[in-house]
């Protein structure tokens, strides 16, 4: 398979893009690394040597992370992402991974490789840590800001195939996020996604609160990507000021020195279920190839966990299964 990485998108970028993607190649030798991005800049960065499964495909231009996403990607067609997508909706890769620009990103996907046709919207699909490690895939967590029931009701059913073709989840649950479980909670867009989705064959369980979430009461949460950005950011945020402040309590003493040495092993574990680096990156379902999306701020790591969840996807069979169950053929 060969896996197209936008080296100069992202707050670490390049550097960070490139030390990733020669993990990843170095990790899975029957994967092909195609480093998009200004040759110039990337070649200096591999001057210990480029394995024989990893390339550079030269692109002059970089579209910025303020950059106005339309303008940008139909101004910028030698944008190292731009050149990555093409690649996709040429067959050169197999799938795409940056860590630029998401509205960009999500532009790209329309324009560049195209929507799955019957799919009116695509939509951001990253993991949430649980309590019991096998987290929560939510959707829309920030393509698109306004949303229809109907679009809800696609993403719930990419978001079961995902669950289904990459995590090996049997009937996985639905949840609709909501201000209550009450079936006649919400707003007019949830109410009237309540009705579709339960009339759907999904596996709904209704509406479940945010509080509810990290202890897993669905295994896909459907919201529209407005409240679902929101929702990712506050968990961001809070999940950044627990480990502060536990750091500060820990510092207070020397009796809360020991304690935390003594509790080491645990709060890692902690830190790694919060950290997104784990997870590698978010699959932007709903266009017609395999795009990925990581963190703006991600490191070598997150990058080449990126490059392991898309192996996954590709090996799952993950767009032909959507685009199979959305046209019915």
């Amino acid at each position: 398979m060969r896996i197209a990485i936008d080296a100069m998108g992202g707050d670490n970028a390049p550097s960070a893009l490139v030390a990733g993607a020669l993990k990843a190649a170095q990790d899975w030798t029957d994967t092909h690394i195609v480093l998009v991005g200004d040759t110039a800049v990337i070649e200096p960065l591999l001057a210990g040597g480029k394995p024989a499964n990893l390339e550079i495909r030269h692109a002059a231009e970089k579209i910025e992370a303020d950059e106005e996403p339309v303008k940008a990607i139909r101004r910028k067609k030698d944008s190292s992402m731009v050149v990555a997508g093409r690649l996709v909706r040429e067959g050169e890769a197999d799938g795409m991974i940056s860590a630029g620009n998401t509205g960009a990103l999500m532009t790209a996907g329309l324009l560049v490789v195209g929507r799955i046709e019957g799919i009116e919207r695509p939509a951001l699909a990253p993991m949430m840590p649980t309590r019991d490690d096998l987290g929560v895939l939510a959707l829309d967590l920030g393509a698109n800001m306004d949303a229809k029931p109907e679009h809800l009701l696609q993403y719930a059913l990419m978001g079961s195939i995902y669950r289904e073709k990459v995590h090996g989840m049997k009937n996985p649950r639905v949840g609709l996020l909501n201000v209550g479980t009450e079936a006649r909670k919400g707003n007019e867009l949830t109410k009237a996604a309540f009705d579709l989705i339960e009339q759907s064959s999904l596996n709904f369980v209704g509406n479940v609160e945010a509080r509810d979430v990290l202890d897993r009461n669905c295994d896909i949460l459907i919201c529209d990507g407005f409240v679902g950005n929101i929702l990712l950011k506050t968990m961001e945020g809070t999940a950044g000021f627990l480990m502060k402040t536990l750091k500060e309590e820990f510092s207070r003493s020397l009796l809360t020195k020991i304690a935390a040495a003594i509790m080491m092993p645990g709060l890692k574990g902690l830190r790694r279920k919060m950290d997104y680096k784990e997870h590698g990156a978010a699959p932007l379902l709903g266009v017609n190839g395999l795009i990925m999306k990581c963190h703006g701020s991600s490191d070598a790591m997150a990058v080449r966990n990126a490059v392991r969840q898309a192996r996954i996807a590709l090996q799952g069979n993950l767009i032909p299964s959507i685009t199979s169950e959305i046209s019915g053929k």
